[in-house]
């Protein structure tokens, strides 16, 4: 049942290339709101608790049926959370732990229909392996402007490509969209068949 009207409650470019490959017809509606979370959670449930909010905040402003997906994505290592990099500092933090070692990405996915109120959420976590990185290609790597807009401040898809060794689960889910885990959370949940 393809017909059904879907919204991507983001206004992360990678998210929208990403989920166009699997639902050529949606529409992007941005929450402006600030993202608050609750202390204690793990990496999982906290994306699964702001992918949620996001798509709440979006569902509130839809008056006709519409299937709202919302996402968000952190990466963690050492029980630390790494979101968006808050300055090139932070950025540099970011990459010097992350350096030489292993990082878990994880992307929750909240989905809503408007018509039903049915939610469901789910997350999705990958392994990411870097390479020992020198201040050099952190520092050059920064100047480029890249990691400042991404979890962990870094970018697969992108020139932070170089920076890393394995992967380890879903590729997409490391850019913002696992889109396996989506495809088949809208058939199950919401009989919303892509193929």
């Amino acid at each position: 049942m393809m017909d059904r009207k879907i919204i991507l409650a983001s206004q992360s470019p990678r998210r929208k290339e990403l989920i166009s490959k699997i639902i050529p017809d949606f529409e992007i509606m941005v929450d402006a709101s600030e993202e608050k979370t609750k202390g204690g959670l793990t990496p999982e449930e906290t994306v699964r608790f702001l992918a949620r909010q996001k798509a709440e905040n979006i569902a509130k402003k839809v008056s006709d049926s519409a299937l709202i997906i919302g996402a968000d994505t952190v990466v963690s290592i050492d029980d630390m959370i790494f979101g968006k990099p808050t300055d090139e500092e932070d950025a540099k933090r970011m990459l010097r732990t992350l350096s030489g070692r292993q990082n878990t990405v994880c992307t929750g996915i909240a989905i809503i229909d408007t018509s039903s109120g049915k939610i469901a959420c789910d997350s999705v976590t990958t392994n990411v392996v870097f390479k020992e990185l020198t201040d050099d290609e952190i520092l050059n790597y920064i100047s480029t402007g890249e990691p400042m807009d991404k979890a962990g401040a870094y970018g697969i898809q992108d020139l932070g490509s170089i920076l890393v060794e394995e992967i380890h689960g879903d590729c997409f889910n490391v850019i913002g969209l696992p889109l396996c885990r989506l495809a088949q959370m809208l058939k199950t949940e919401f009989d919303y068949k892509i193929l």
